[in-house]
């Protein structure tokens, strides 16, 4: 496929770690496809070098951005791509979210050399995990069980597992599939069990808000109702005040043009239940999407959620 008219060579930053590299080559090989000459950019940002704390105590989601948006403010990159489920819900003056491409699976996958599901873990066993969202809704399915940090990319947090720091550990089932390591997830966890993160298992294509061109180019790689989905779940995390790093989970799900909206907000200092809300709309519209988003979260106030920041 070839397109009429190819911008000047386009240059993707990235994380340099393997997910990463694979989103970033997905999205090179499309763009390439429709006639684009494309390269990469490969950065380091501050969530990858800190590795000894959980990212809520240092800074949150936009430790994985930064240094990618200041390569777009200077001109050295003309898109960066993002795990959606790693960007802040506000982006800065100046940046736009371009493009939305197809989900993949959003759930969380169940990992562990030895136990097949959650319930197959003995008493007090340790499962690994930094997502705050995760810890809670472990805990609400298994409050016995022993909540230890996991920091690293995929890699990294299976040898850990290898190694038996921990009897199972829970990552994202898209990244998992994305890297070809479908083998090691064991089970699934439905979204009624855990409900999964704002955007999990989307990619987001960012650009400067007065790039155009670029808006352009990639809109043949959006698939509208992945972007529709994503919106009204972010809406409910920006109303939350997701970007603070707090456990909320937010989930859509499509049955004909009505998306029905799950959110799940736990207490951080585990004194509060976990407070559940949701809601339904016809959602055509990338405002329609955000205007579900904004009365789930209402509901979820009103339930007893409390919004940080």
């Amino acid at each position: 496929m070839t397109t009429a008219r190819a911008l000047p060579p386009i240059v993707i930053a990235t994380r340099e770690s393997q997910l990463a590299l694979w989103q970033a080559e997905h999205v090179q090989a499309l763009l390439t496809a429709r006639g684009h000459s494309v390269s990469l950019l490969g950065m380091t940002t501050r969530g990858d070098q800190i590795l000894d704390r959980t990212l809520s105590k240092v800074g949150g989601k936009g430790l994985f951005v930064k240094e990618l948006e200041v390569a777009l403010e200077e001109g050295r990159a003309d898109i960066a791509v993002h795990s959606l489920k790693d960007v802040p819900m506000e982006l800065p003056t100046g940046f736009s979210l371009a493009c939305v491409m197809e989900r993949e699976d959003p759930r969380d996958a169940f990992v562990s050399p030895h136990y097949a599901t959650l319930d197959e873990l003995p008493q007090g066993a340790v499962v690994g995990t930094s997502s705050l969202r995760r810890q809670v809704l472990l805990q609400a399915l298994r409050p016995d069980l022993q909540i230890e940090p996991l920091r690293g990319n995929v890699q990294t947090r299976l040898r850990k597992l290898d190694e038996g720091q921990y009897a199972a550990i829970v990552l994202a089932a898209a990244g998992l599939k994305r890297l070809g390591l479908h083998e090691r997830i064991r089970s699934v966890f439905e979204p009624d069990q855990m409900l999964p993160a704002a955007g999990q298992g989307a990619l987001g294509l960012e650009i400067r808000s007065d790039r155009q061109d670029l808006r352009d180019a990639l809109a043949p790689l959006a698939h509208e109702r992945s972007w529709l989905t994503v919106t009204a779940e972010r809406a409910v995390s920006r109303a939350m005040g997701g970007s603070c790093s707090m456990p909320l989970a937010a989930h859509g799900q499509w049955s004909g043009d009505q998306l029905r909206l799950q959110a799940a907000w736990g207490d951080m200092e585990g004194q509060l239940p976990l407070v559940r809300a949701e809601g339904e709309a016809c959602v055509r519209t990338l405002d329609e999407a955000d205007a579900l988003g904004l009365a789930v979260a209402a509901r979820l106030r009103a339930a007893g959620a409390v919004a940080a920041c």
